[in-house]
């Protein structure tokens, strides 16, 4: 440890001074710039006045139990390896101690290198977690910027989101009508460097043609009948900001001729106006319908698709983020019940089941409805099915529901499955049947690896690392 760096702080508490002045100078020689304390008290005091990097506690003390002390410590949540030592070692100490935070159980008399062999692995397995907790924050959220969802199809949608926020290149969200193509793009402004200035949303297939320049680059008073005074349009107000224009797929071609301009050179001129004006606006746009297609049917310009186009990002329908649809509708539920005054908790397990294998030609917005009406017309601990409007209750959609139920459903699978080659008396290491388990799984949800996952009881990124691991071992 160099000079320069700031040394580490162990705390030793040991009731035993000439133990106590041992184990400090042997931290101290580990680069710790190290303290002992010969009471659970007087330990605990410290800690509570500045917690250390590293702590080393006697379960034996005079005055209260480690186990005590570590109770004290769990209840706080105080972050950091605790050490334990005894002199009345047994499993069931070690065994306590772990569950109350303890990384690791040392017996006494223990050499200077087996202690150092223990504050090394413990200060390892701390920056481990610590690595962990990161790249668990950042690959598998749970949510992030208003969506719900862990599912792998939206954790990829998290991540572009991230390295979009950071461009100023254009953004062109597709996805069918109720994915929260609107929310993506506010996540996009929010996490951006244009947070503090406006997000501007145009609905390009709500605004009647005639009024559409206006509404985009805004006139002057006397540009036409009815402008009795000028108007900034979504151009201006969005300077500094991002302009979101939504349904893009439904702007007339002479229009879109307009919006390149404007795209390419941030330069326009308000209706009946002259002046030529300059702003400095981030383009985010979305369609829910195929821009490709419409290109090819000669309803978009495939100029303007790709200066549009240079970050894409598709949002998955709600069918195909099925480990999110429970989650999104206890949100819902919840937020629902609170803004209803209603007594909802939970939802049944026939209603669950529903919910899980309906289709969902809606997406988000469509469950958002389902259970928003429920709420609203219902009261009760537990939604039931028969509170659940229709299409639920029709007998089209039960069936509907119950064959897409029976598809899904795993098939008894015996032993010739699992291995066809092998005989009774085979026995093959343990990696190579869980191999097979997991490629049948995969191969009965046809490719679908988060629906495989959630079937065998384990996450998604379990079973990507195993085929990892798998596709290095060929």
């Amino acid at each position: 440890m160099t000079s320069t760096t700031k040394k580490m702080r162990a705390y030793v508490i040991e009731d035993s001074l000439p133990l106590a002045t041992l184990y400090t100078q042997m931290l101290n020689k580990m680069g710790f710039e190290s303290q002992y304390f010969i009471s659970g008290h007087e330990g605990l005091d410290a800690i509570y006045k500045e917690a250390p990097d590293l702590l080393v506690l006697d379960m034996q003390l005079p005055d209260m139990h480690g186990t005590e002390i570590l109770e004290k410590l769990k209840s706080r949540e105080v972050h950091f390896p605790r050490i334990v030592v005894t002199g009345h070692g047994s499993v069931e100490t070690a065994v306590d101690a772990m569950r109350l935070g303890a990384i690791d159980y040392l017996e006494k008399p223990f050499t200077a290198e087996r202690l150092q062999t223990t504050v090394e692995n413990s200060m390892e397995h701390v920056h481990l977690k610590q690595v962990v907790k990161v790249i668990r924050t950042q690959i598998e959220r749970d949510g992030y910027a208003g969506f719900v969802g862990r599912s792998l199809p939206m954790q990829v949608v998290y991540r572009i989101i991230d390295s979009a926020a950071t461009s100023r290149a254009s953004v062109l969200i597709t996805g069918e009508s109720g994915t929260g193509k609107e929310l993506c793009a506010q996540a996009i402004h929010e996490k951006s460097d244009r947070a503090n200035n406006e997000f501007v949303a145009v609905n390009c297939g709500a605004i009647p043609r005639e009024l559409f320049e206006s509404e985009i680059f805004g006139h002057v008073k006397g540009a036409f009948s009815g402008a009795t005074s000028d108007r900034l349009g979504a151009a201006e107000k969005a300077d500094g900001g991002t302009l979101f224009l939504d349904e893009i797929g439904e702007m007339d071609m002479d229009l879109q001729v307009k919006l390149l301009r404007f795209v390419q050179t941030g330069t326009f001129q308000r209706v009946g106006s002259n002046q030529t004006m300059k702003v400095n606006v981030r383009f985010v746009c979305a369609t829910n319908k195929d821009p490709l297609e419409l290109i090819e049917n000669g309803k978009f310009r495939e100029d303007l698709y790709y200066r549009i186009n240079v970050i894409p990002i598709n949002m998955p329908a709600l069918r195909d983020r099925e480990t999110d649809i429970q989650e999104i509708a206890q949100y819902f539920l919840k937020t629902y019940t609170a803004e209803e005054g209603r007594d909802f908790q939970s939802f049944t397990p026939e209603v669950e089941d529903l919910l899980l294998h309906y289709d969902w030609p809606g997406n988000v917005r469509q469950l958002s409805n389902v259970i928003h009406n429920t709420v609203l017309l219902n009261n009760g601990e537990s939604v039931t099915v028969d509170m659940l409007p229709d299409p639920f209750g029709t007998d089209s959609a039960q069936a509907a529901i119950a064959s897409k139920q029976e598809h899904k459903s795993r098939q008894p699978v015996n032993a010739s499955r699992l291995n066809p080659t092998a005989s009774p008396t085979t026995i093959d290491p343990l990696w190579k049947a869980e191999k097979r388990i997991i490629e049948n799984a995969i191969e009965h949800f046809e490719g679908n690896i988060p629906v495989a996952a959630a079937h065998l009881g384990v996450s998604a990124s379990t079973i990507y690392r195993k085929i990892k691991v798998w596709e290095s071992q060929v």
